[in-house]
């Protein structure tokens, strides 16, 4: 486990230090202290010693959320809204460029992709 640093993004301020048993990816989600966070950015801290470098711990960048109930499966990860539809992003952030809060469902932009 490395020390994990939580950054607040707005209000921009230190959430304090945490023991996690994994990596989170920029688009995950965390839960601490009853309060769900998306990870925007994640940066390694590493302090040389005799040998080589040595990862010493993980800043990760987050913002207060929800956990998004509309999720699908787009390339084998999720992603928020429908991922049939040509407008979604594919992100683990956005839902889409014309319905960003969504829902998905009953959407009058809905478009679906065409495959070849």
């Amino acid at each position: 486990m490395v020390p994990t640093e939580l950054i607040l993004t707005h209000p921009c301020g230190s959430l304090g230090k945490i023991q996690l048993e994994w990596t989170p990816q920029p688009g995950n989600y965390i839960d601490v202290q009853g309060k769900t966070y998306v990870v925007l950015e994640r940066h390694h801290h590493y302090q040389y010693k005799v040998g080589g470098y040595c990862l010493e711990h993980i800043s990760l960048i987050v913002q207060l959320t929800e956990r998004p109930i509309e999720t699908s499966d787009f390339e084998g990860r999720l992603v928020i809204g429908d991922s049939s539809c040509s407008y979604n992003a594919g992100s683990e952030i956005l839902r889409c460029a014309v319905n960003p809060e969504g829902p998905c469902e009953g959407c009058r932009f809905y478009v679906p992709i065409e495959k070849y």
